[in-house]
């Protein structure tokens, strides 16, 4: 009973933070209440006057008479859930006794045509029409609307924020045709094709505490699966896909942490305002203190880019060093410390995590802030199961172009087996077979390099290189032990779509001889293990289009290219084909 109440209040709790999360319904020709906007408005800029007889209403997206199109749309997200109840029996349309919950998205786009567009999508070809009826003049003016504050309020002069709020929400539906295959195992990629899709939604919150201190959390929604459940190829086609699916929505905390800065005095920098950060001011020389649940890729190992599957590349090997296993449950968060002495060209970081008591598991956070209850998670004992990363990060300028070099190393213990030790029991056994009396606590470790650099305002190029030393299991990421990457973003501007970015970036991933002779004799890794190998090294290009469709609203086409899936020389090449639809608030 006790359970499902605590059940029962992470979801209303949940339900109600995403109640208050959501605007206020604005129909298309509503005007926007008194007090609406919190924030200044920004400096007066030159916008199209409303040509409208009336001036009109204000709209979600203005637009005049004698505008060449308008766009609006609608979103609604409901979720449900009911606890168990008793029933003696159930039919096929009977209501489940047990506790199911589900969350449904709907998206409504509108989109409107000048008359002329559709008189003459109704006549045809024959039809000519005057397009300078409908232009008008083009006059410019300063809205009413605007704000003409003093410099100061938009200025450098901000006070610092004391509280911030954001949403963010990515549907990715992602699939393969058919490929071919001279074998499969356990964990091979299926090769007659697969199409899946994810859904995760986030609730942001941060409040300021005292000076330099900051708490922030993340609710997570996840729902969903990746291809094949996450398994067959090593560089994973998709950031959004976790290690763990799930056919009706789940929940956790995600990110649960408390931030201290400590300021050196001397130059200042402005800090914007996002879903880990309070708007402000802080010294650039400061050391800051992270304490709590998050990701340790939010901070280590990060790239302007190439670092977000939600709005940059998809691929695993590009989000984040594949050769780095880092510290992670099975969904990628973990408790930590991470200390950082930020100077004004160089950043020195160290972070202390813990690690699950099981290979690719939950932890015992889980146990408090993952819904439903999942009791499966624990941590591994403190002082023989842990992870440590060092990282050393130079920023620099070339031709007035900002890029920056960062060296990481790590090292990971916990219960593992090696790779040596375990593949007599999978030669006396065969493919699959349980090899943990070869585990005891060990260690493993690697290191780093991760590049970016501005080519010019509008093209920036990334590269990284990893390697660990393979001779152990993977135990929170992938099974890579060696990886290159080399890719390049542009922005949209040179064809009028400054909003827009298109990447093209390829990577290869290899792992250890000796992990080579494992996954022959038939071992299983966290997301390879195909009961044999013919090995390659794992080859991924990808190539994808992001397009600002409104505001904060973008919808990406993927295609990624993979040859070797699973180091496997036998299998692929696979074309992986997704769409992504992603907005922010």
């Amino acid at each position: 009973m006790c359970h499902r109440m605590a059940q029962f209040a992470l979801t209303f709790l949940f339900s109600l933070g995403l109640c208050l999360a959501t605007p206020p319904p604005v129909r298309g020709q509503d005007a926007p209440p008194v007090g609406a906007l919190t924030q200044p408005a920004p400096a007066p800029a030159l916008a199209p006057a409303d040509n409208s007889p009336s001036g009109g209403p204000a709209t979600i997206s203005p637009h005049s008479e004698s505008s060449r199109y308008w766009n609006s749309g609608q979103a609604n997200i409901a979720f449900q859930w009911h606890p168990a109840f008793n029933s003696p029996y159930q039919g096929s349309n009977s209501i489940a006794p047990g506790p199911p919950s589900a969350m449904m998205h709907i998206l409504t786009p509108y989109i409107g045509l000048p008359w002329w567009v559709r008189a003459a999508l109704a006549a045809g070809p024959g039809l000519t029409i005057d397009s300078t009826s409908w232009l008008g003049p083009r006059s410019m003016e300063i809205p009413a609307t605007q704000s003409t504050s003093s410099a100061t309020e938009n200025g450098g002069n901000k006070p610092d924020r004391n509280w911030n709020f954001h949403v963010q929400n990515t549907d990715v539906v992602q699939g393969y045709p058919a490929f071919h295959a001279q074998y499969s195992g356990p964990q091979s990629l299926p090769n007659d094709g697969e199409g899946r899709e994810t859904v995760s939604l986030d609730l942001f919150a941060g409040v300021r505490l005292w000076s330099g201190a900051e708490a922030h959390i993340d609710g997570l929604m996840w729902q969903g699966f990746g291809v094949n459940n996450v398994l067959g190829i090593e560089g994973f086609p998709s950031g959004e896909a976790y290690r763990i699916g799930t056919k009706v929505p789940n929940g956790t905390f995600a990110r649960l942490f408390i931030r201290q800065s400590i300021g050196f005095g001397g130059e200042q920098e402005d800090v914007p305002d996002d879903e880990f950060t309070l708007a402000g001011k802080q010294d650039i020389s400061r050391l800051t203190f992270t304490l709590g649940r998050f990701s340790a890729a939010d901070i280590f190992d990060t790239n302007a880019y190439a670092n977000d599957a939600r709005t940059q590349f998809m691929n695993w090997g590009f989000v984040n060093n594949i050769a780095w296993d880092y510290p992670a449950d099975v969904i990628g968060f973990d408790t930590g410390l991470a200390v950082e002495l930020n100077q004004p060209k160089w950043t020195l970081r160290y972070g202390f995590f813990q690690v699950p008591s099981m290979q690719n598991s939950f932890t015992e956070d889980d146990q408090i802030l993952t819904w439903p209850h999942n009791s499966s998670g624990h941590d591994g004992p403190f002082f023989r199961a842990w992870a440590m990363v060092w990282e050393f990060e130079r920023r620099y300028s070339l031709y007035t172009h900002p890029g920056a070099i960062r060296f990481l190393a790590y090292l990971n213990r916990a219960n593992m087996f090696s790779y040596s030790a375990a593949i007599p029991i999978l030669q006396a056994n065969g493919v699959g077979a349980d090899v943990t009396a070869a585990s005891a606590y060990r260690s493993k470790y690697g290191f780093e390099l991760n590049w970016e650099q501005e080519i010019s305002k509008n093209i920036g190029m990334f590269s990284r290189l990893g390697w660990n030393d393979g001779q152990e299991e993977a135990w929170m990421f992938t099974d890579v032990d060696y990886t290159t990457s080399l890719g390049v973003r542009i922005k949209g501007e040179a064809w009028h779509r400054p909003g827009d970015t298109v990447g093209v970036a390829g990577v290869a991933n290899g792992i250890s001889h000796i992990e080579q002779e494992f996954f022959e004799a038939g071992g299983l890794g966290i997301l390879g293990g195909d009961g044999n190998l013919n090995y390659g090294w794992e080859k991924t290009l990808e190539t994808y289009y992001d397009a600002a469709v409104w505001k904060t609203i973008h919808l990406a086409a993927d295609y990624q290219f993979i040859d070797d899936p699973a180091f496997n020389h036998a299998r692929g090449p696979v074309s992986v084909f997704a769409l992504r639809f992603h907005w922010q608030m």
